[in-house]
């Protein structure tokens, strides 16, 4: 049997949601979808919820890193190792939608064009339809795209075949990286519209987070956060909103982000002055 999906989902520190991520997962699979674990570290808890799923016969693969390798090297992992249609990335903090898988490949394959499509994890207050339209776009089969160059790296669908045409994730490169890389090529990205939400428990304005204050923010500390220097919990919800919209405003040429890095950057601070706010980072 041919498989449509392998999902691959990296657990670090993550007991007090992986028993609402990881069997949401699950459940959206279809016949011929499989889910593949990667564990970083040796976080004992983590792995004591984990280990019920070992068993199940979803779950394809486990590989635990005593190190944190973080995620380009599991991505890539996944990436090289499956031979299904399409590979994915599920965030062992993030819960998706029922539905989620079948309605992205439906479109990919009535849209050969789609490089990665996107699951939305921002809620309707960040969505600014003035903003968005013109990067909204019909698709064939009666799907519609919201498209941007590069999507969030969890709940996305992505073909397989642009792995083996352009490699995997490179040394120094980002997953916004990879995606921009293969938009340069060619590939159509963007978010399934309207959205199909995914959950993402890390934002404090989640009804499941674990984030409530600024303690909590600094004893779990998401990458993109400390990435950007932010210790409150005020601060890390403005780095979410502003993220929303980036995405609603960047640039769909590609020839733009030859320093993707700086022109991201550029798109966060032009999304914050179109709604009056200051840039904090």
């Amino acid at each position: 049997m041919s498989h449509r999906a392998d999902i691959l989902m990296i657990t670090y520190r993550s007991a007090g949601y992986l028993d609402l991520s990881l069997p949401r997962l699950l459940e959206t699979l279809g016949e011929r979808d499989r889910v593949w674990l990667w564990h970083n570290g040796d976080d004992e808890a983590t792995l004591e919820a984990l280990r019920p799923f070992l068993a199940d016969d979803r779950v394809h693969r486990f590989h635990h890193s005593r190190e944190n390798v973080r995620l380009r090297e599991p991505t890539n992992w996944l990436w090289q190792e499956s031979a299904a249609t399409y590979v994915s990335k599920v965030d062992d903090d993030c819960r998706v939608s029922p539905g989620w898988l079948d309605t992205f490949a439906a479109a990919h394959e009535d849209n050969p064009e789609l490089g990665v499509v996107g699951s939305w994890r921002h809620p309707e207050s960040d969505f600014f339809p003035e903003l968005a339209e013109r990067k909204i776009t019909s698709l064939a089969g009666g799907h519609r795209l919201m498209r941007n160059l590069w999507v969030q790296g969890s709940g996305y669908l992505l073909r397989r075949e642009l792995v083996e045409r352009h490699d995997g994730i490179r040394e120094e490169e980002s997953f916004t990286g990879y995606c921009i890389r293969i938009a340069r090529a060619g590939a159509v990205n963007g978010f399934y519209f309207p959205f199909v939400r995914e959950d993402h428990m890390d934002d404090p304005r989640s009804s499941y987070t674990l984030i409530r204050s600024d303690a909590d923010l600094r004893e779990r500390m998401p990458l993109s956060a400390r990435a950007n220097g932010v210790t409150t919990v005020a601060d890390w919800t403005a780095q979410l909103e502003q993220s929303a919209r980036v995405l609603q405003t960047a640039s769909l040429d590609p020839r733009a982000y030859a320093g993707w890095r700086r022109r991201v950057t550029s798109a966060r601070k032009r999304a914050r002055r179109l709604v009056g706010r200051p840039a904090r980072w």
